[in-house]
């Protein structure tokens, strides 16, 4: 047979041994264990999926889905378009993003390590040879020389390692994405809080005010009264102190609604002397019309991102423990190569020109090494498992202390919402008493301090509230699944 027809035959065959080594790799099983959730992990317990303890009997939460957006709950334009500037704008975020991005160049790094390796090299030298290393007593002359080739190699992956290696690369992304939407839910609520912030402080400013004023009418019913002969300088002191006392709150009220304009400011991106002082017209903390959606167990543990990210840490784990198995056996590489080398004269001629190829297998007999490395990845995939156990539980935890919490602040409300009604009514009386003669001014002042103090601590218990509403709402875990505005979250 000639050379010229046996060239059908030759591809024929290699194309067929080609054929026949893929389907032996797509046939072959990675080493090391297939991923699958532990039946025995915490996830899985009736009780971890079942209702919430704070939400038996408690008429301020439903069982109903958590809305992405909850946020909206409160009808606030004006928080709403805070929260949707934070998620184009916030730094933290846009880390995360970032962040996001590399941890998937990582995953098509680590698919790219199963497709063939080409490279090519292109040398040119002009050189002078040593004699002396040809044993030749003259000289050699100057050659211009010349290196062409093309070499390719590509890993068979008989026993998995690539692909284990992808499943970790893509269970880390998860990992990381994760980690992305755990910003989300920690900014969503971070804006909601500082607002709540500045509306509450709003909110106490006017009621401190208010009872400045108060007590400022009833400094001047004293004086009238002391002028007239029927109060003494003890009831203006008195009275007097009590107005100092109220204005001496303000500053405080004051300095602490202007901080929280200014993380508004920076959770939004901007330079906190761009804080928005339109927001100081709200001066009602903000409340929910409706009980707050809190779902069950079971879509919490779904829901929230750190679950999520410990259980794809945990599948890393898993795949990590194939890759290690997979130092047991050989690595099988089939590589080739062509090219042209030798002067430039001769260039591509018959003489300068070369090609090779066949499989090559690398195997590490002492296993030793590999053997540790099993044993340390199976290790850390039990530490995996209780770490994610632990996530678990502390989702948990964070709804179960939160509606707690909520539940008990609710109670306290209604009591000093009772509380400040009778003071009010017994100031009313007090006042009457006072100016028929029937009583002194220090009755009046101690109804005055009496209503004063429990109007200051009822807005305080209602800033509270709207705090406590926030602290459920973030450890219910949403707010993740809106999507921001981002080049970066467009580009993932």
């Amino acid at each position: 047979m000639s050379a010229r027809s046996a060239g059908p035959h030759i591809r024929f065959a290699v194309a067929g041994v080609v054929s026949a080594l893929v389907a032996a790799v797509s046939a072959c099983a990675p080493v090391g264990p297939d991923y699958h959730l532990p039946g025995s992990a915490l996830i899985n317990a009736p009780t971890a999926e079942g209702r919430f303890v704070g939400a038996a009997g408690n008429k301020a939460v439903a069982e109903a889905p958590l809305p992405a957006n909850w946020w909206r709950l409160y009808q606030s334009a004006d928080l709403d378009r805070l929260v949707t500037n934070a998620f184009a704008a916030n730094t933290d975020l846009r880390v995360a993003e970032a962040n996001l991005e590399r941890s998937r160049a990582m995953v098509t790094a680590a698919r790219a390590a199963g497709q063939p390796n080409v490279a090519l090299n292109l040398d040119f030298a002009r050189e002078q040879l040593a004699a002396e290393q040809y044993h030749y007593a003259g000289s050699l002359p100057v050659e211009n020389l010349y290196n062409v080739g093309v070499t390719a190699s590509y890993e068979l992956d008989l026993f998995g390692r690539i692909r284990r290696g992808v499943e970790a690369a893509t269970a880390d992304d998860e990992v990381v994405e994760a980690a992305r939407d755990l910003v989300r839910v920690s900014v969503a609520a971070d804006v909601t809080r500082a607002y709540a912030e500045v509306c509450a402080a709003g909110d106490q400013l006017a009621t401190a005010r208010e009872s400045l004023a108060l007590q400022q009418q009833s400094l001047a019913l004293t004086q009238r009264l002391f002028k007239a002969g029927r109060g003494t300088t003890l009831d203006l002191t008195r009275s007097q102190g009590q107005i100092d006392q109220f204005r001496a709150s303000i500053p405080t009220l004051e300095a602490g609604r202007r901080n929280a304009l200014f993380r508004l400011a920076t959770l939004t991106g901007r330079p906190p002397a761009e804080f928005e002082v339109d927001l100081t017209r709200c001066v009602v903390a903000p409340a929910l019309a409706q009980p707050i959606p809190v779902g069950d167990g079971a879509a919490l543990l779904k829901r929230r991102p750190d679950v999520r990210a410990a259980e794809r840490r945990l599948a890393a784990s898993t795949a990590e423990i194939g890759v290690a198995t997979a130092g047991l056996y050989p690595d099988v590489k089939l590589g080739a190569s062509i090219g042209s080398t030798g002067a430039a004269g001769d260039f591509l001629k018959t003489a300068t020109n070369f090609y090779g190829g066949g499989p090559g297998v690398t195997w590490e007999l002492n296993h030793s090494a590999a053997r540790a490395r099993i044993a340390g990845a199976k290790a850390a995939q039990k530490a995996e498992l209780a770490r994610f156990d632990g996530v678990v539980l502390v989702a948990l935890r964070d709804v179960e202390t939160s509606l707690n919490t909520y539940s008990h602040d609710l109670e306290r409300q209604a009591s000093l919402a009772s509380a400040r009604n009778q003071a009010s009514s017994a100031l009313v009386d007090a006042r009457r008493l006072q100016a028929a003669g029937r009583t002194g001014a220090l009755s009046t002042l101690d109804a005055e301090r009496t209503l004063a103090t429990t109007e200051s601590a009822l807005a305080a218990m209602r800033a509270q509230i709207a705090l406590d509403q926030v602290t459920v709402f973030l450890a219910l875990g949403g707010g993740w699944e809106i999507e921001a505005a981002s080049p970066a979250t467009k580009a993932g």
